[in-house]
């Protein structure tokens, strides 16, 4: 799979304190993946070390995928999310 990264991504990256290579690792491999109902974007959860993290991203075909940001987040939100429908398993 290959990764598009924008430079508003990096940007937002670099100004929350994130790393690229975990978050590099966790669009890659997470199986936690939702579908946003409300900004139609796909969403990857994981952790970037103690800190769980969610990653709005967009594929443009089977093998390339643009992530938009990165949020830091908790399973209440997550939990949240699903049972008021804004997210849905992918």
């Amino acid at each position: 799979m290959q990764i598009v990264w924008t430079d508003y991504f990096k940007y937002r990256v670099k100004l929350r304190g994130f790393r690229l290579e975990k978050i590099e690792e966790v669009l890659r491999y997470s199986t936690e993946r939702y579908y946003d109902t409300s900004t139609g974007r796909l969403v990857v959860i994981g952790q970037d070390g103690r800190m769980m993290i969610m990653i709005p991203y967009e594929r443009s075909d089977l093998d390339s995928v643009t992530p938009i940001t990165v949020h830091a987040t908790t399973r209440q939100q997550i939990s949240y999310r699903l049972k008021s429908g804004r997210f849905q398993h992918e």
